[in-house]
């Protein structure tokens, strides 16, 4: 452990940064974040970073589970349609209400 990196831990935690409960990926060392930026007190590097996923992906997987979620529905209508059995509607009707809500949640978030 090298004496700038010590002091410069201690300046990040009189500047409001926290320690983390992660070790380092790399030596096990302890950790302090402020603002994004991790610093390993005992060896000085950062944990590489990896490439968020992009909205135009997340949009493309929102619409593949829309569309899921749609297709559940029209089996559950046809379903529903057929059943005779009381119980059994109520149950997909229960099925029907909760995809429903989960659509909902996702056009919600686009």
């Amino acid at each position: 452990m090298s004496k700038d990196l010590t002091k410069k831990a201690a300046e990040m935690l009189l500047n409001g940064a926290t320690l983390l409960g992660d070790p380092c990926p790399y030596c096990k060392g302890v950790r302090v974040m402020k603002e994004g930026h991790a610093l390993c007190i005992n060896c000085g590097r950062e944990p590489e970073k990896k490439e968020i996923m992009s909205d135009k992906t997340s949009q493309k997987e929102k619409s593949g589970l829309e569309e899921t979620l749609e297709r559940k529905l029209q089996i559950l209508s046809k379903e529903l349609e057929a059943e005779t059995n009381h119980e059994k509607e109520q149950e997909i009707l229960k099925s029907l209400n909760s995809v429903l809500e989960t659509l909902e949640k996702i056009k919600g978030k686009q």
